[in-house]
């Protein structure tokens, strides 16, 4: 996996791209994680070129947001692909974290 991050407006949008497993969720979290500890502003993880999910990954997303939470950032998902969003629903993810159908509405929910 890799993840490209760029600014809209006040937001830091960290596009993913591959697979979201044990192998790179470290690494997601710990950019990620930074960018929250750090006072970034808000952040939302563009999810439409990921491939797969794994309980890692999620798991690194539960964190995430956790942080964002507690140091008042506000965390957004967007761009759920079907076999994303299936996976998403299966773990009962789709109402534990915000998540926006379009990066357009990912921007104007993170704000």
């Amino acid at each position: 996996m890799n993840f490209n991050q760029h600014t809209v407006g006040s937001v830091r949008v960290l596009e993913l791209v591959g697979r979201l497993d044990s192998a790179n969720a470290p690494k997601l979290q710990d950019g990620a994680g930074a960018l929250i500890a750090a006072g970034a502003p808000p952040v939302l993880l563009d999810l439409a070129k990921v491939e797969y999910i794994s309980s890692a990954g999620f798991r690194a997303l539960l964190i995430l947001a956790r942080q964002a939470g507690q140091a008042n950032c506000r965390f957004v998902l967007c761009g759920l692909t079907p076999k994303v969003r299936q996976l998403f629903d299966l773990g009962g993810f789709l109402d534990v974290l915000p998540i926006a159908q379009t990066r357009e509405e990912g921007i104007a929910a993170a704000k």
